[in-house]
């Protein structure tokens, strides 16, 4: 299996497709071989070289994808969501110690300001509308480091680094090696059985592990190519399947449920649709979704247990004719999956609930400067993720809770911490707890339950203002209730896990 991203597009056929996107000549995957080439020396020319991290803030798209696999051929890449407000993106560009900012040429993104502020270069990508998809030549002069640690990067060079979000303290690093994410990559395409005549309509956000490893390097892992849409819309959804005529697309369970609410007007571009399968994952798919979908399109629906840590994929449901099972997470598909008692002593039987756990080549080492999280995390060789799970006699695993506080809002993690941050410095706030509130659609939604300071006045629509001017919206607090005391535990702890039910949200 491949070891790194250079070596991964060095083995597929050189004259096939590797990248696509809208209105632009496909790239070949010799093209984005040179593009990478092009783009090492040129981060070694600008004292940029294996592990150095460059933060990347561009919109969705072939440059995003393009960027992603050839920034990390040769330096660590930390695609940050084009989003964020200021105060986040201080914070992210703070936290990853971030070598350069890459951003395209003209944009206006507040990241640049931030960059500048903490003396962070600035490059700047820029293409022509008549260029491949995915090719882009950077722009913008660093001062050369005397030894830089240049050229490709190994298996164990750090490839990716992406933030998950804690339950209790702040967003927590994640480094994937080259190993971690190109294994995965081979493990997925294993999983739904890619070939070079494949082709995937990726619809998920490029700073998100989902879109990253199981659309785009999981195709070209198999030689097959990727069309990279500028992100989800509904709208286009079924021109883009008419005329690109994918084999495939992977979403979470809300973007597919948006797809299903306009297959009635677009009968006749589904008649012609040529889908193998469609992927879903990031978040528990309904069986009635799923028995949905695949009436609709007339195609096996497979859906898949993934996270950060794992560099995705841990499970998945297999293609026909071996059994998918509605509301399960699948089988095994990659690292090795196994349940585990809740005090971390010994590993369960089938058919018995507690922690799933992961070991592999996939899953990353620990958390980044933090040994307490890696401590929590880890039990021997075995990740905990956090989640609670059965096994049943045939290997198949459903999820039935989540230990941790994480509020997964439609497959975007957020940490409620960081929101009660936020919240806690407008002036009229004495307290804050951030939670979860039960979603017909996204699953979970954001709630925040707030006590005023003594002779302060405020109303929830000022605290969702404050919120939004400072953080991305889908962080944003649905929901504020301004209460005279937020309910505690029995220690006098405030709690978040239940606090929806208690108030009478869930």
């Amino acid at each position: 299996m491949h070891q790194t991203i250079i070596d991964l597009l060095k083995t597929a056929d050189q004259d096939a497709l590797a990248l696509g996107g809208i209105g632009r000549p496909a790239l070949t995957f010799r093209e984005l071989i040179a593009q990478a080439e092009t783009t090492v020396a040129a981060l070694n020319s600008r004292g940029i070289g294996r592990n150095d991290r460059v933060a990347i803030v561009l919109p969705n798209g072939p440059e995003m994808a393009s960027a992603f696999l050839s920034v990390g051929c040769g330096a660590t890449t930390a695609p940050l969501n084009p989003t964020y407000r200021e105060e986040e993106l201080n914070f992210y560009l703070s936290d990853l110690n971030a070598k350069a900012l890459l951003v395209a040429h003209g944009s206006t993104t507040p990241a640049r300001d931030v960059a500048r502020a903490r003396n962070i270069p600035v490059l700047e990508i820029d293409w022509a509308e008549e260029d491949p998809a995915g090719t882009f030549r950077i722009l913008g002069d660093l001062s050369a480091a005397s030894q830089v640690n240049g050229g490709f990067a190994s298996p164990d060079d750090v490839a990716l680094v992406l933030h998950t979000s804690g339950t209790t303290s702040r967003p927590k690093i994640v480094p994937l090696t080259n190993r971690n994410i190109c294994v995965s990559a081979g493990n997925i395409a294993e999983t739904l059985r890619l070939t070079p005549e494949d082709r995937c309509l990726n619809v998920m956000p490029l700073f998100h592990i989902h879109g990253l490893i199981a659309a785009v390097l999981s195709s070209l892992s198999a030689g097959a190519s990727v069309f990279c849409t500028p992100g989800f819309n509904a709208l286009n959804f079924f021109s883009l399947l008419e005329d690109i005529k994918p084999s495939w697309y992977t979403a979470v369970p809300t973007m597919h449920q948006t797809i299903l609410t306009r297959a009635d007007r677009n009968k006749e571009v589904l008649e012609k649709a040529k889908l193998r399968f469609i992927r879903s994952s990031s978040s528990s798919l309904p069986p009635q979704v799923m028995v949905e979908l695949e009436t609709v399109f007339t195609c096996p629906v497979i859906e898949a247990y993934g996270m950060t840590e794992a560099s995705h994929q841990m499970a998945s449901n297999p293609l026909p004719d071996a059994p998918r099972k509605p509301g399960s997470v699948g089988i095994a598909a990659g690292p090795e999956v196994a349940i585990m008692a809740q005090d971390g002593a010994a590993l369960l039987a089938p058919g018995n609930a507690g922690e799933i756990v992961i070991r592999g080549e996939s899953v990353f080492s620990g958390y980044e400067s933090n040994p307490a999280a890696n401590a929590e995390a880890f039990s021997g060789d075995w990740f905990r993720t956090g989640d609670q799970g059965v096994m049943d006699e045939d290997g198949y695993i459903s999820i039935t809770g989540r230990l941790k506080e994480i509020i997964n809002r439609g497959g975007e993690k957020i940490s409620p911490r960081e929101v009660d941050d936020i919240l806690m410095d407008h002036p009229a706030v004495q307290q804050v707890v951030t939670f979860a509130m039960p979603h017909e659609k996204l699953g979970e939604e954001v709630a925040a339950a707030i006590v005023l300071r003594d002779g302060e006045t405020a109303s929830e629509n000022d605290f969702r203002d404050f919120a939004r001017s400072r953080l991305a919206d889908f962080k944003v607090p649905r929901k504020v209730l301004i209460l005279d005391e937020i309910p505690k535990g029995a220690t006098g702890k405030l709690q978040r896990i239940g606090l929806a039910t208690k108030l009478g949200l869930g």
